[in-house]
């Protein structure tokens, strides 16, 4: 009689692609995932004088680390598009905020509340994106949602909609 282990998973993967396990979160994890994308944001702005340069940076240099653990934990858990992976949900986030000039708390509201329309909506081609191999179809509908975002909040921004009143 052989046993054989169960399939061993890969932690990196997972610390990534649940972006540090808040993929995990038990109701609306994508929506967690797209709040601590926007933490990370407000603390870079407050506490590091960074701007919307700094989060498509950071987007650049986590795209190809999030595509390879999002296809790993697809594959891992064999499901096409996991709910635990929210790293995607990070990028897009990070991607509308950088439609901004303006910062405060009315730019983070509606960057937060249009990437998540946006992100459940997935006009085209965000949803035909979805239909992508692997990891690539994970992140480029969250990528493609964060654009329509980032245009939306720069259009918003043009009409000084962040920058009057409170």
């Amino acid at each position: 009689m052989t046993f054989s282990s169960p399939p061993r998973r890969n932690s990196t993967a997972f610390l990534i692609a649940t972006w540090f396990g808040c993929g995990f979160a038990p109701i609306a994890p994508g929506t967690a995932g797209s709040l601590a994308g926007l933490l990370i944001a407000i603390a870079l702005y407050y506490y590091g004088g960074y701007g919307r340069g700094t989060l498509l940076l950071l987007t650049v240099t986590l795209l190809a680390p999030a595509i390879w653990a999002a296809g790993v934990v697809a594959k891992q858990t064999n499901q096409p598009d996991p709910q635990i992976v929210v790293v995607d949900e990070v990028l897009g986030q990070w991607i509308t905020l950088a439609g901004a000039a303006t910062f405060n708390w009315k730019t983070w509201l509606a960057a937060f509340a249009l990437f998540r329309l946006l992100d459940v909506w997935k006009p085209a081609p965000a949803r035909q994106l979805e239909r992508l191999p692997g990891g690539w179809g994970i992140v480029a509908d969250d990528v493609m949602a964060g654009l329509y975002g980032a245009l939306a909040i720069f259009v918003l921004d043009r009409f000084h909609l962040f920058s009057y009143g409170i």
